[in-house]
């Protein structure tokens, strides 16, 4: 088995807590991706890449690619062509017992329409993609590389359920990160960060609700309690990383970019129009983050919310 199709969960278990690397967090959210695509759009636009690795769940994995690969707009063309196509999201075969989600199709149409420089992706800052794996519920954590990138970019994103074939590679087998992880903001700490910065899909004021149908859950799971036992605690586990960013350790220094109340697509939105409006939402959050951190604005930790 190769090294390189490894989880490297516990590779920073032992990281001294005075490195101070720098991580970037991004969230998933599915169409609520086109705002971390905005964000990224307007890194790029500044050469803005002071960090020394990323971490990416679901959508937000795949709008990091992008963003290693310097790639402006490719995410924007991946969710607003690609995401809203009946290829990738289609009720009517889901009803007849296929895909709701295509998220392999997605995957390999991407890179086939909107390829990028692989020898700049794979040269850039390390990148995780976070999985769930089905058996244990826990999450797994996946360095990308030219090795595994089919499998794992594939896996991050595989929502349970909607997409029927569940990725198996590397001796287990696992489905969207977003289930056990969704802001892995713990997991960049315990490999060594100390200054991280967080997009979230949501606005700031948000908070996950329990599951309103655990029996159902647990029924259409019941082949994997592990991953159903995840599902019905995930509502537990965002809110305790909402609560860790808003409460970091006293050596850490936590940034969030979020949506603002206002944000406009919704997990399933497939308006262009509404997608655009996200996406500028994300580009002007994108200039003020920037701009906030050279002191432009003016900004102190009084008004400066989740020191932005």
């Amino acid at each position: 088995m190769s090294v390189q199709n490894q989880p490297e969960a516990n590779q920073f278990s032992n990281q001294s807590p005075n490195s101070c690397q720098r991580a970037l967090i991004v969230e998933g959210g599915a169409m609520r991706g086109i705002f971390a695509s905005g964000v990224l759009d307007a890194f790029m636009a500044q050469d803005f890449k002071p960090y020394d690795f990323a971490i990416g769940v679901s959508a937000g994995a795949s709008n990091l690619v992008g963003y290693l690969a310097d790639s402006p707009k490719r995410s924007y063309h991946v969710i607003t062509e690609l995401a809203t196509s009946k290829d990738f999201y289609n009720p009517t075969r889901f009803v007849k017992g296929g895909d709701l989600v295509d998220v392999e199709w997605l995957w390999h149409q991407s890179n086939q329409q909107f390829p990028v420089d692989k020898k700049k992706f794979y040269s850039s800052m390390p990148f995780w993609a976070a999985v769930t794996n089905i058996e244990t519920g826990k999450a797994d954590y996946y360095r990308i590389d030219e090795h595994n990138a089919d499998n794992a970019m594939v896996a991050t994103a595989a929502l349970p359920i909607a997409f029927k074939s569940t990725p198996c590679f590397s001796g287990g087998c696992f489905t969207d990160g977003g289930v056990a992880d969704s802001i892995p903001v713990k997991e960049a700490y315990r490999r060594g960060a100390r200054d991280i910065t967080v997009i979230l899909s949501h606005p700031l004021n948000y908070q996950k609700s329990e599951s309103k149908t655990p029996w159902l859950v647990k029924k259409l799971l019941a082949r994997t309690p592990g991953l159903a036992d995840a599902m019905l605690e995930r509502s537990k586990t965002y809110n305790e990383a909402l609560a860790f960013i808003r409460n970091p350790p006293s050596d850490a220094t936590i940034k969030v970019i979020a949506p603002p109340e206002d944000f406009p697509v919704k997990r399933l939105t497939m308006k262009k129009a509404l997608l655009n409006q996200g996406y500028e939402m994300g580009i002007n959050a994108g200039r003020d983050h920037i701009n906030n951190l050279n002191g432009f604005a003016g900004l102190t930790d009084e008004n400066c919310h989740f020191c932005i």
